[in-house]
């Protein structure tokens, strides 16, 4: 009976590295994380379902942005990571231009706190694409002590497909198109608002 148990014991140690960052780590370097742990939007759905209130999942888009292309129901909470500046323009990219929220850190520990959670908590990060904004909203995080940071690295809309020249359509992966809950109307109580 002892030897099962340990057998048991030895096979969950050994299963639980691969629950811990089930999604392989991004190619490029700007997307991987000091933790390295990252999750498709199935994954972070199937943390969110299986841990509930003790993972903090985070939309780091701008609310503007999930005003037009939508907002996933296990969302706790939005708090974006770049925020749109329309006084001012990006001329390389041909957009409004984008700047770090000052209170990012601050308002994923006032979150966590408000859960009765705290820095050892795991806290899964999403943005449109798991690209530009989500390892960079992690690293973000490093220096404030964050013990578990999970990176959606198919984001909330998913990569580009690139079927129809000069046309890309966002319908690779990601949480919209992985049969997720979603939806456009929004939870006032869950996204960001300027102070």
């Amino acid at each position: 009976m002892k030897f099962l148990s340990r057998l048991c014991i030895v096979a969950l140690m050994a299963v639980a590295p691969l629950y811990a960052s089930a999604a392989d780590a991004p190619a490029d370097p700007a997307r991987q994380t000091p933790w390295g742990l990252y999750l498709t939007a199935p994954e972070a759905a199937a943390m969110k379902e299986e841990r509930g209130d003790a993972v903090l999942f985070v939309d780091v888009r701008d609310p503007v942005e999930i005003m037009f292309t939508g907002f996933a129901d296990a969302v706790d909470v939005n708090v974006p990571f770049l925020l749109s500046n329309t006084a001012a323009w990006n001329d390389a990219k041909s957009v409004f231009a984008m700047e770090p929220n000052p209170d990012f850190a601050t308002a994923i520990e006032a979150a966590l706190v408000a859960r009765g959670l705290d820095k050892t908590a795991p806290v899964i990060l999403m943005c449109r694409s798991g690209g530009e904004r989500g390892a960079p909203s992690a690293k973000a995080l490093e220096p404030f002590g964050f013990a578990k940071v999970y990176v959606v690295v198919d984001g909330f809309e998913g990569g580009t497909s690139k079927t129809e020249p000069g046309n890309p359509v966002r319908n690779l992966d990601g949480w919209k198109n992985s049969g997720l809950p979603w939806g456009y109307k929004l939870d006032r109580d869950k996204i960001w608002f300027r102070k």
